[in-house]
């Protein structure tokens, strides 16, 4: 079952999401130990709510 809140997002929006600014994102994208779920398609980052929100409970986002 897909929610309909899970769609694709990009670094804008997953920075709204998040509370934090796109750089933020961009800097944990290119940190190898980060592991935010980001998928590049195309030339552009995109990037599940429901995946953000498993990183965000694990801990890994704590780490950055």
């Amino acid at each position: 079952m897909v929610l309909s809140d899970d769609k694709w997002i990009s670094i804008e929006e997953a920075a709204e999401y998040l509370g934090v600014n796109k750089d933020s994102i961009r800097n944990w994208i290119k940190k190898e130990d980060s592991e935010i779920p980001a998928h590049k398609i195309g030339k552009q980052w995109k990037f599940k709510k429901s995946e953000l929100d498993e990183w965000v409970k694990s801990g890994k986002s704590a780490m950055n």
